[in-house]
């Protein structure tokens, strides 16, 4: 088996699995991985993800800024969608019974079709998931069906033990892992550094 690999990062998994409440936002992607497959012949990382809206999306921006320098790494878009919910409180004040929410869209078919695109192609001999999605099950079974050669790897980005138990994801991998936190504080961007505009970013202040 070689040691061609690409990373399939599923970034609002990632990020409400390990960063929500973490010092460690500012996370060079690149170099963390570097360190966590130092067996691997790292192809590319995709950061599957959404532009958020409200406060939270200059932070966003300026991390998109930080990673779109790193040689490794493309982020692949998908879609923020505004949603209608409807309250399931009993005594809700509100006459409509519903509220927005925004949520995510995208990711777990974009990442699926990225993965087989790339093993039909021969672009890698192993796979490295980072999600705990478990809509990515059928596309990890297919891929390995189709391309048994291929080692499939999941990393569950979780630092809860419920949340991280992603039983069907796991069970459908080669290799199942939680995903390390032990190396983000040494995998970090400098405070500062200079985008591809040439422009210096720097890090968020409430990171």
């Amino acid at each position: 088996m070689g040691n061609r690999s690409i990373v399939y990062i599923d970034g609002f998994n990632f990020y409400y699995g390990v960063m929500k409440n973490s010092n460690d936002k500012w996370l060079n992607l690149e170099h963390y991985f570097q360190l966590l497959r130092q067996d691997d012949d790292i192809q590319k990382i995709y950061y599957f993800t959404a532009k958020v809206s409200g406060n939270a999306q200059v932070r966003q921006d300026i991390y998109f800024q930080a990673l779109q320098t790193l040689n490794l790494v493309q982020i692949i878009y998908g879609l923020y969608k505004s949603r209608q919910r409807k309250c399931r409180v009993s005594n809700c004040t509100n006459p409509q019974k519903s509220y927005s929410d925004y949520e995510e869209k995208r990711t777990d078919v974009n990442i699926a079709l990225q993965m087989l695109d790339d093993a039909y192609q021969n672009n890698c001999d192993r796979i490295i998931v980072v999600s705990g999605d478990s809509d990515l099950v059928p596309a990890v079974e297919l891929v390995k069906q189709r391309f048994p050669k291929i080692q499939v790897t999941v990393y569950i980005p979780s630092r809860h033990p419920r949340r991280g138990a992603a039983t069907e994801l796991r069970n459908a991998a080669d290799k199942n892992k939680t995903l390390p936190t032990v190396l983000f504080k040494n995998t970090q961007f400098p405070n500062s550094l200079i985008n591809n505009s040439g422009q210096t970013i720097n890090k968020p202040s409430s990171w």
